[in-house]
């Protein structure tokens, strides 16, 4: 289906420019590459850190942003990077958590979490929950409030967020105040013939359904996740999302994951979790980058919805 006609006004000539995305194992160098160049380098001051990672795994590589000035112990958040687990770092968003930090004075982290297929699920997820349990642990030494901590993910960063709150809520910490879910990856059925709606509309720019069927076999894997193991994989097929932290959601009205990002927001609301979901008109997927009236709309939306939780 053309679909370009819906495309918001402010966006549609660039979009229409936009290369089909169809990754392979023969072109995810270049790929990579590409992702990483779609934001400008940014000379931002951060602290590099090298921290312990899951049992018999790997140390984590994160970054850590501070406010300029530093209350008495400020809140923290926990960034995840987009890039359909197989692209992206947290340099690329430099630039942005600064900016982050600096407006809502607190902490940021943000995660390198190894990407697949060179590292298959759970080793992503559990790279993630390894960032959150040493937030807490260490929460003298970073000088933050372990009782203020959100959690914040774009697209796959959206999925392994999902499925980090599910982690601490099953293994009984750490608590979060709230998640922030920004386009977010959450179901590995979505374009595949398993998908509980296909929506036409959806996926035609950006992000497709070619992509998502190879970025989540990717972190699949020859492996298929084990019941018990499955909302850690792909929240979306979690049976049970009560006592989840606050929700915020936000997607684009022809995003791939529009519908998964709503049925999402909606099952929390069903359980008593307290959501506030947002659809950008004619946004795509990765709408934020653009300038515009959606962009604007998203930042403030977010700006107020992240200020709330920090501020509790």
């Amino acid at each position: 289906m053309d679909t370009l006609h819906l495309v918001d006004p402010e966006m549609r000539d660039i979009v229409a420019q936009f290369p089909p995305l169809a990754p392979t194992r023969e072109s995810l160098p270049a790929l990579r590459k590409a992702v990483v160049g779609l934001y400008p380098p940014a000379d931002t001051p951060f602290e590099e850190r090298h921290i312990p990672g899951p049992e018999g795994a790997p140390e984590v590589r994160v970054l850590v942003h501070r406010p300029p000035v530093d209350g008495h112990a400020p809140p923290a958040i926990l960034y995840l990077h987009g890039g359909g687990f197989i692209a992206g770092t947290p340099d690329m968003m430099a630039a942005d958590n600064a900016k982050l930090a600096r407006e809502q004075g607190a902490v940021v982290v943000a995660v390198q979490y190894r990407l697949a297929p060179e590292t298959v699920f759970p080793g992503p997820v559990e790279d993630c929950y390894a960032a959150l349990r040493w937030m807490e642990a260490e929460a003298d030494a970073l000088g933050i409030d372990p009782t203020r901590i959100v959690i914040f993910g774009q697209s796959a960063g959206g999925g392994l967020a999902a499925a980090t709150a599910l982690l601490a809520r099953d293994r009984g910490g750490p608590a979060l105040k709230a998640q922030f879910l920004l386009y977010p990856m959450l179901d590995e059925r979505t374009g595949t013939p398993e998908a509980p709606i296909d929506n036409p509309v959806t996926g035609a720019f950006g992000w497709t359904r070619e992509s998502n069927r190879f970025g989540w076999s990717a972190l699949r894997g020859e492996a298929v996740p084990s019941s018990e193991s499955l909302p850690y994989f792909s929240p979306a097929e979690a049976d049970d999302l009560s006592g989840l932290p606050p929700t915020f959601v936000a997607v684009g009205s022809l995003d791939l994951f529009l519908e998964e990002s709503l049925a999402y927001a909606q099952r929390l609301s069903r359980v008593g979790v307290p959501i506030e979901a947002h659809v950008y008109p004619g946004a795509i997927h990765g709408f934020d980058m653009f300038a515009g009236a959606n962009a604007d709309s998203f930042r403030v939306a977010f700006g107020a919805a992240l200020a709330r939780a920090l501020a509790c």
